[in-house]
């Protein structure tokens, strides 16, 4: 018998859940879920591994603004794909998609359990549902980013909403990269990008998704103080660091919430009270586009972020 029949018959015994996915909107302590139930499974005499699926926690020295944990809190759990790119790369589902899913098999193999966690809303899609992805332009992709760079974001955004609603709605009208790309799909293939999700997913391996939730009044009072608590950590130092390696070149990184916000202060462009009230408005808008993404997912259990017995409360949905 190989060893990989072996430690897949030794999950078999223990009943391990396959796949868990934690999602949710930003601000709601996945992160924490993550560990804790780890650290119950382990207990359980299950091993399990954590997978990132938040966009920007792909990039070295993004910590601060991403919530990153931080190595030294990890309580001996592997984690994968945290640190991964330069800040100059272009973070992309669907070079993230291939990654991502054979760190899920490896863990597999290895007789763990995976737990994906993150609130990038693509990226999670990718990695558990039968997810495939359009190729790519290198010419027509140019056009766009000359015509976002030329004419702002404002109307390709409206250009997106005319052929493909659904995906505007989703991206928002500040993201002109995902607007982009959006627009490539539709150019290239003829169909909307939101139709690479269809509205009942098939799952790519067995999987339990647990979502947690918060009220909005507490989640806006949650996000506004993380923002606060960026500064106060001090962002803008980690920037200034980040500057000597690209971020300012960066497609993705130098675009992301906060970060964006602190080259405009450092710049001069933006003051403090007004780059975090941005970034503060920014968050709240993304925080709603993530709910609205997941509440797509079919049997998806929602959880209250705060429930007293939360780690009780997962284990007894796998």
């Amino acid at each position: 018998m190989s060893a990989e029949a072996s430690t897949g018959e030794a999950t078999a015994r223990l009943g391990a859940p396959g796949i868990i996915a934690i999602v949710g909107p930003t601000g709601t302590g996945k992160t924490d879920l993550s560990l804790a139930l780890a650290e119950r499974l382990r207990e359980r005499g299950q091993a399990a591994e954590v997978v990132n699926a938040d966009a920007m926690q792909l990039y070295r020295g993004m910590d601060i603004g991403t919530a990153k944990i931080p190595q030294a809190d990890w309580r001996g759990v592997p984690h994968h794909l945290f640190d991964v790119l330069d800040v100059t790369e272009e973070a992309t589902v669907a070079r993230y998609q291939p990654e991502a899913r054979a760190a899920v098999e490896g863990i597999l193999a290895r007789g763990a359990v995976p737990i994906l966690v993150g609130g990038s809303g693509l990226y999670v899609s990718s990695v558990i549902f039968d997810f495939r992805f359009p190729g790519t332009d290198p010419q027509l992709r140019a056009r766009l980013e000359r015509e976002l760079g030329e004419q702002g974001p404002g109307l390709l955004f409206r250009r997106l909403a005319e052929v493909d609603p659904e995906a505007a709605a989703r991206i928002g009208s500040t993201n002109g990269r995902r607007i982009v790309r959006a627009l490539e799909v539709a150019e290239l293939t003829g169909e909307p990008v939101s139709g690479t999700l269809p509205d009942a997913p098939v799952l790519w391996r067995p999987t339990t998704i647990l979502g947690l939730s918060a009220p909005r009044d507490e989640l806006v009072l949650r996000l506004d103080a993380r923002v606060e608590r960026m500064w106060e950590a001090g962002l803008l130092d980690e920037v200034r660091q980040l500057i000597p390696q690209g971020i300012e070149r960066g497609v993705t990184a130098g675009r992301a919430i906060g970060y964006a916000q602190a080259l405009g202060e450092l710049r001069g462009d933006l003051t403090r009270a007004d780059a975090i009230a941005q970034t503060q408005q920014l968050t709240r808008r993304y925080a709603r586009r993530q709910v609205s993404w997941f509440k797509r997912y079919p049997d998806l259990h929602w959880l209250a972020y705060d429930a007293p017995e939360l780690v009780g409360s997962a284990l007894a949905r796998l």
